[in-house]
């Protein structure tokens, strides 16, 4: 049975409470909402905060604002999200990126939040200590080499989040709070090249709030990759924001994840699709060129050449569903 290390635990009551202990404590923190991932990992020894800090009571980072835009607090649940009706109705891709997130019983503990800011994931990194130890640990971990790519000088754990790629092809919006002020960013510029480095928010910043603009006309998709039906990580995923004038597409956002440390926004296939009609052939070929940003390695679930063979099939399958 694997045990959760020492650590203290504090609960502030609000978003400048949490930045400004983060602050105090230093490197030794940690946040923590709904836990369904850090647990696990702490348990696994992969992180051994000396404290967590609880977003469990901060209520002013919870609830949904729906007008032109949608905002939502960082601290909504996933089946809250889940549950939302008028959120499945206005941003179906979103709600469909939320439910397929684990299981029922973890989205009641689950934030959005949380989910943009998971950990990255790997084959070599994702196991218990003793197996990590058998091996001489990882670069994420304990360890100096990347054991996915030796010669590398980054990690190559991938990010596995289901709602991030929907986020940033619908042009959302991240707030961060520290107690140096408050930041807004675009979603893609939260996220590094580096599997251990993956997030550029720093330590001592609070994720507070997600926006995402008013979508207009535009429709948008959300296909995943997993190995079980029931629940899983993605090993391919794709998200699609399309916007038509007429027959012709006139913007179009095609996001890919799941294939490498950060998001891939496909900025040639985007480039291909403008001014296009989504017949079947044009459809193949942006699938084509959408499957050469697509890099994986051999670090999670399938073989890596499946899986960019697989990002060619979901990509057509989420234009077919758009066209």
């Amino acid at each position: 049975m694997m045990r959760l290390p020492s650590f203290r635990y504090l609960a502030p009551k609000d978003a400048a409470e949490t930045a400004k202990i983060l602050t105090g404590e230093g490197p030794d923190a940690m946040i923590v909402a709904g836990g369904t991932d850090l647990y696990p990992n702490m348990k696994r020894r992969h992180q051994m905060p000396k404290t967590l800090v609880s977003l469990r009571n901060v209520n002013d980072l919870r609830g949904v604002e729906m007008n032109g835009a949608v905002t939502i607090g960082s601290n909504e649940t996933l089946r809250g999200l889940e549950r939302n009706a008028e959120l499945k109705t206005r941003l179906p891709a979103l709600w469909t990126a939320v439910q397929s997130i684990s299981t029922p019983i973890l989205r009641n503990m689950g934030t959005i939040g949380g989910n943009v800011c998971l950990d990255t994931r790997c084959n070599y990194y994702n196991q218990n200590w003793e197996w990590r130890r058998g091996i001489d640990f990882c670069m994420k971990c304990d360890g100096t080499v990347c054991w996915v790519a030796p010669s590398s000088s980054v990690c190559w754990a991938v990010n596995s989040s289901d709602t991030v790629p929907v986020l940033i092809a619908m042009g959302a919006k991240f707030t961060l709070v520290s107690t140096r002020g408050e930041r807004t960013i675009e979603a893609i510029e939260m996220f590094g090249e580096d599997g251990i480095d993956y997030l550029t928010k720093q330590k001592d910043e609070v994720l507070t709030r997600i926006e995402i603009p008013d979508q207009g006309n535009a429709t948008s998709v959300y296909r995943k990759v997993r190995r079980r039906g029931a629940f899983d990580f993605p090993v391919a995923a794709v998200a699609a924001r399309v916007e038509m004038d007429g027959d012709e597409v006139k913007d179009v956002n095609l996001v890919l994840n799941a294939v490498g440390p950060k998001p891939v926004v496909c900025e040639s296939t985007q480039e291909f699709l403008k001014g296009k009609k989504l017949t079947p052939e044009v459809v193949e070929e942006a699938a084509k060129l959408a499957a050469r940003g697509a890099k994986p390695l051999d670090n999670t679930d399938h073989l890596s050449m499946w899986r960019k063979k697989v990002v060619s099939v979901e990509v057509k399958r989420a234009l077919g569903a758009l066209r």
